[in-house]
């Protein structure tokens, strides 16, 4: 069994009390869906399948749902091309789909644009949320995740292991959903050595690996042992300029180390964690919602550590780079800030 539908089963009965953002959530109306009569569902990805992070986990579970539950995907994949986003989301919402799945602040206004056009068709919103005061979107759940105190866990784990004292991170762009996981990473990375140096830079972009090669090149020749790239495509030039130079990273969304494992053995080594933003698993979760009745349509939710949405990975390269010592203080600080003991600020509100 995957993880993600091993996570899921076990958040499921607590994550939507737990991450209820709106009273007025309209539950989506129960309908009869078997293997034979599927729910028919559309992921549409604003880019493409590949890269390794954001999208490659919304995918991950979109084949775990088609698994698990009565429904069949189909993954539209509009390219990196804005002019042509509008159009893909709209062409799907009139292809027969009784769920279309789009994600980020690039597709939401799309979906408060086409939601009212299309009231039996319903969208879920992930990474986003429109505003609710300001469109027709009873048809629309939005999804969100407050990635921070995972951030924090990575931030103290690199702060414990870097022999320089100096860290690197790389936004893709700066919006609330990207700098909460830095927001959180900063937290933690100080809480363990308050003298730690943090350098940052702005890629610009989600989709220039060449960038992100720079950046981090630059990082690394200022001091910095350990880089954490926040920037989705981007980033992945990122982590091979690490994978070069010898230092390590902090992977992102995904458990990446995982992800380069067969294809890229040497890239997974100087990968010693990700902050996981469990897009797959809260879409799962999602349609499994859709389909018994219970999806809050008309709202948000706000996903966190305590759902189980966000965590950091805790695989074999984490054990083999992270000492014994740390890796417990770890543990020790995840269940405080789980009881509230620790309060991590975030960008996300």
């Amino acid at each position: 069994m995957s993880l993600i539908s091993t996570l899921a089963k076990a958040a499921a009965g607590t994550l939507l009390a737990a991450s209820m953002m709106m009273s007025t959530a309209i539950p989506a109306a129960a309908q009869e869906y078997t293997k034979d009569n599927p729910l028919k569902v559309a992921l549409v990805l604003h880019g493409t399948l590949g890269d390794k992070s954001f999208f490659d986990d919304a995918a991950e579970g979109m084949k775990t749902a088609e698994a698990e539950l009565p429904v069949t995907v189909k993954i539209i994949e509009l390219g990196y091309d804005r002019s042509k986003w509008q159009a893909g989301l709209a062409d799907a919402a009139d292809s027969g789909y009784d769920v279309i799945i789009a994600g980020t602040f690039d597709m939401t206004g799309y979906i408060a644009e086409l939601s009212p056009e299309y009231p039996d068709v319903k969208f879920i919103d992930f990474d986003d949320s429109p505003d609710y005061s300001a469109c027709e979107c009873k048809n629309v759940l939005g999804v969100q995740y407050t990635t921070a105190a995972a951030g924090y866990l990575a931030g103290y784990a690199a702060a414990k292991i870097s022999k320089s004292a100096t860290l690197g991170t790389i936004i893709g762009m700066e919006f609330p959903t990207v700098t909460d996981f830095k927001t959180g990473f900063d937290q933690g990375a100080k809480a363990a050595n308050p003298s730690i140096n943090i350098l940052n830079a702005v890629a610009g972009s989600f989709n220039d690996p060449a960038k992100g090669k720079e950046i981090a090149l630059a990082q690394i020749n200022q001091g910095a042992d350990v880089v954490f790239p926040i920037a989705g495509g981007t980033g992945i030039g990122s982590l091979q300029a690490v994978k070069d130079s010898g230092k390590l990273a902090v992977g992102v969304d995904s458990d990446q180390a995982t992800i380069f494992a067969t294809s890229d053995p040497a890239q997974a080594d100087v990968i010693f964690t990700s902050v996981l933003k469990k897009v797959g698993h809260s879409l799962y979760l999602a349609l499994g919602q859709t389909i018994d009745g219970s999806a809050p349509y008309g709202s948000r939710q706000l996903l966190g550590i305590k759902d189980g949405a966000v965590g950091i990975a805790k695989n074999a390269w984490y054990e083999k780079l992270v000492p014994a010592d740390v890796r417990a203080e770890v543990d020790a600080i995840e269940a405080k800030i789980i009881a509230g003991e620790i309060e991590v600020a975030t960008d996300m509100k």
